[in-house]
């Protein structure tokens, strides 16, 4: 079987000959460690390279069968972009920078993490009508006609690709920060989040559906959200019903016309009230599953909802910092899940810095063993 038939088997409950080891990609650091400590070919420690020949290799080293994260999409966020700007140096090196989305934020010198949140552009209804509402518009130059006319003769053809469907909400997030996004929420003009979501969200929408006329076929579809924290969501799931539902509901029906019945989002955080929402409106894949922090999240996601909830993830990733018996301890883990069916096992997130190689190899190893 190839692995593309192995994960789609295991997500419609068809039988396998073997699970494949599937991961989601590494932090960069990781891949400068690998190198330092003669583990890996220093030209493989290459940033941002899910799905590329660097990747591959990496795999092909690892005994990794795919990255999951294969997407592909139209440019469905803002275009064009902001300008990125520095726009002030701090006396420590810290830099006050406007980013893509017209976020400002502040990155430290040495501080491989997420930036933290200064300010930002879009704070009242004037800022969005003149900054972000034209950058929100679906145009034609958004797909390459092109490229997905001929996607099904060049895509790979032995693992799962699918199309990114965007964010939702996610997106937004990222251009206000979770502060002023609370601040739009509770804003005087009460209509103006719901604008900005709807005019974001028919822009997905018709890029969506500009990919799919041309033919390009999927085997899933996904969305990225990261709009939970540790308590749960970052607005009230009765809003979040009443400003996003719907949109999931046209973007997830438009994949249902076009054969994509595998539909999965990634979402950090504890997404335990939330999920109702995504399920009813045709989101049926947890990915990544969170487990490290939050604890595991899909089994009592399945208890509740039945086989129809799939999942791809939910491998505690820091075990691989320890010990091989804390590897061992997770592998079983994984085997009682995978035993539930449409579950495939996948570390939860991006290995990170402190990972150790040996112990990488040998989880893939014992992956590829499960029946």
């Amino acid at each position: 079987m190839t692995n593309r038939e192995r994960a789609m088997n295991i997500l419609h409950y068809k039988p396998v000959d073997r699970f494949p080891a599937v991961h989601f990609g590494y932090w960069s650091e990781l891949l400068e460690e690998w190198a330092d400590q003669g583990k890996i070919p220093r030209e493989l420690a290459v940033d941002k390279c899910d799905g590329n020949e660097a990747e591959r290799e990496l795999d092909r080293l690892i005994g990794w069968d795919f990255n999951w994260y294969r997407t592909t999409s139209a440019k469905n966020g803002l275009f064009p972009q902001f300008e990125y700007k520095v726009l002030e140096v701090l006396p420590d090196g810290t830099q006050r920078v406007q980013n893509r989305e017209g976020l400002i934020e502040r990155i430290k010198p040495g501080i491989a993490s997420i930036p933290s949140e200064d300010d930002y552009l879009l704070k009242d209804r004037e800022s969005f009508e003149k900054l972000y509402k034209p950058k929100m518009q679906y145009l034609p130059q958004r797909v390459d006609l092109e490229y997905y006319k001929h996607f099904n003769e060049t895509r790979p053809r032995d693992v799962p690709v699918g199309l990114h469907l965007g964010s939702v909400l996610g997106d937004i997030r990222n251009m206000v920060s979770v502060v002023g996004m609370s601040y739009l929420i509770y804003d005087e003009d009460e209509e103006l989040f719901a604008d900005i979501i709807d005019t974001y969200a028919e822009m997905q929408f018709q890029c969506a559906k500009a990919v799919l006329e041309t033919g390009a076929r999927f085997d899933f579809a996904h969305y990225w959200e990261d709009i939970c924290f540790k308590n749960g969501p970052l607005l009230s799931p009765d809003l979040f019903r009443d400003v996003c539902a719907k949109h999931y509901k046209k973007r997830n029906d438009l994949c249902h016309q076009y054969g994509i019945d595998i539909i999965s989002l990634d979402c950090d955080g504890v997404t335990e009230q939330l999920l109702p929402i995504w399920f009813e409106n045709g989101v049926n894949t947890m990915f990544p599953i969170e487990v490290g922090v939050w604890g595991d999240q899909f089994e009592p996601a399945r208890l509740k909802y039945g086989p129809r909830m799939l999942g791809v993830g939910g491998m505690d990733k820091t075990a691989f910092r320890k010990d091989k018996a804390a590897v061992d301890e997770e592998i079983e883990r994984m085997k009682r899940l995978a035993s539930l069916g449409g579950f495939i096992p996948c570390p939860d997130h991006r290995l990170m810095p402190g990972s150790k190689f040996e112990l990488v190899q040998y989880y893939a190893e014992k992956i590829k063993e499960l029946r």
